[in-house]
């Protein structure tokens, strides 16, 4: 299952509403459990706040990418946040995020949860991909862009 597969125009919120980084991680996981993608929606939350205490997941150039394995779920799920004005997310460059891509896998799932990584990876290398998404305004246009 990679990141195309995953995307779900339920599962992006364009705009974000929160602007702190643990509020923002439960806004995400509010989306997941919203969808009936979860088992236990706090354990899910604990596993991506753990996970952020080993080292931020917010990257460079705006973008970051909570995730976890947790048993939570039973199948890997993704949600797409944008925050067009940027939240500081800790991140390596000390620069604000603004695209957010949580990602959530059953332990088992190890190796496809690293595909998904390095789909994210190689999409958002491209700027432009990076600008249209922050230019969204819903999710249609970002299910859009990907399917274009």
């Amino acid at each position: 299952m990679g990141f195309l597969e995953l995307l779900n125009k339920n599962l992006i919120k364009v705009p974000l509403e929160n602007t702190s980084k643990n509020d923002v991680l439960e806004e995400l996981v509010n989306m997941i459990a919203a969808e009936g993608k979860l088992n236990n929606k706090d354990l899910a939350l604990q596993d991506v706040l753990n996970r952020e205490i080993l080292g931020s997941t917010g990257l460079e150039r705006g973008i970051a990418v909570p995730h976890a394995k947790t048993a939570a779920v039973d199948d890997m799920v993704m949600a797409v946040g944008i925050a067009p004005k940027g939240i500081d997310f800790e991140a390596l460059d000390g620069e604000p995020s603004s695209l957010f891509f949580m990602i959530l896998a059953s332990p088992n799932q190890a190796g496809a949860h690293i595909e998904v990584l390095s789909d994210i990876a190689k999409v958002t290398r491209s700027a432009a991909i990076c600008r249209l998404m922050l230019a969204a305004v819903n999710a249609e246009e970002i299910i859009e862009l990907f399917e274009e």
